[in-house]
């Protein structure tokens, strides 16, 4: 996913996607050293999993003591 569209922002984090043949949406937070990916049938729902998962990843490195990647 190079060259990636922002298509939503939460805390800073940026989403990007793209979409399968059958439709389904897959996300990543871009802009962090770390993978964290997710997907979704809808763009609404997608963008519910992106905010769950900007959460995850800031309750992970919280819980693990390590600084979160802060987004350029």
């Amino acid at each position: 996913m190079d060259n990636a569209t922002c298509y939503a922002v939460y805390k800073g984090y940026c989403l990007v996607c793209s979409a399968e043949e059958d439709g389904t949406l897959h996300g990543r937070i871009d802009g962090i050293r770390d993978i964290v990916t997710f997907h979704a049938a809808t763009p609404e729902a997608l963008q519910i999993a992106f905010e769950e998962a900007v959460e995850d990843y800031l309750a992970v490195c919280q819980e693990s003591c390590l600084p979160p990647d802060v987004p350029a």
